[in-house]
């Protein structure tokens, strides 16, 4: 049995049919990432399997059984499967350390809480050092980390992650990227969806390629690495 399995999933907006039975396992300890292009159906993943967006049909499993039984609050505060939206969606006008409690809000254990606190200032400095301004005042990168580390305060046991690289420098880009597999060397599950194709394979162990609401290739992150059709359509290499 995985840890993690979407079997058949089939979303619908409408009449659109964005998901058109996608399947994917993701086993504890690794980083699994979801690439492809804007409009392929990854964010529209991760909102099925968050309880945000109701599928037609489909399961979507952890540890056997089927989150579709929970409503979206269960299954942050049941489950532990916590998603790191696109576009961050901070609390502006709350301080930074106010947003990371936030991220805590629906635990008991207050000591853990404080651990977690201090994990995600070694992960983050830069949020320590930042930690009494508002959220609205960071930086894009700033904000992200501040996204991520509100994530880790709920304690995932699945950390859904959605474009952490977008509209961010070059440089932070990196940084991010090592932070997560930092996050995930620390123990923490992660299935991640990014556009950066060629940072998301680099951290990951594992791959799927989705194109128009199909999974259309599945494999090693070496092996799609090295996979023609992926360094073409999603690594830019002629």
């Amino acid at each position: 049995m995985a840890y993690f399995e979407v079997r058949d999933l089939h979303v619908y907006y409408g009449a659109i049919h964005a998901l058109k039975g996608i399947s994917l396992r993701v086993e504890e300890g690794e980083i699994v990432t979801l690439i492809g292009a804007n409009g392929a159906g990854k964010t529209t993943t991760l909102r099925a399997i968050s309880g945000l967006v109701r599928p037609r049909s489909g399961q979507i499993l952890f540890e056997g059984e089927d989150l579709l039984r929970y409503k979206p609050h269960e299954i942050v505060t049941q489950k532990r499967v916590i998603h790191v939206p696109e576009g961050r969606r901070v609390f502006a006008r709350m301080t930074v350390e106010e947003n990371l409690y936030m991220g805590a809000f629906t635990r008991t254990d207050r000591d853990k809480v404080e651990e977690d606190l201090e994990r995600v200032y070694q992960l983050f400095p830069r949020l320590k050092e930042r930690r009494r301004q508002l959220a609205g005042t960071l930086s894009g990168g700033e904000q992200q980390m501040l996204a991520i580390g509100r994530g880790l305060m709920a304690a995932p046991r699945l950390l859904l992650m959605d474009e952490p690289s977008m509209g961010l420098a070059p440089i932070l880009v990196e940084s991010i990227f090592e932070t997560i597999q930092e996050i995930n060397k620390q123990g923490t599950t992660i299935l991640l969806v990014e556009q950066n194709a060629h940072m998301a394979l680099q951290i990951a162990h594992r791959g799927y390629v989705l194109r128009t609401g199909e999974i259309v290739l599945h494999d090693t992150a070496e092996n799609l690495r090295a996979n023609e059709m992926v360094q073409k359509t999603y690594l830019g290499m002629a």
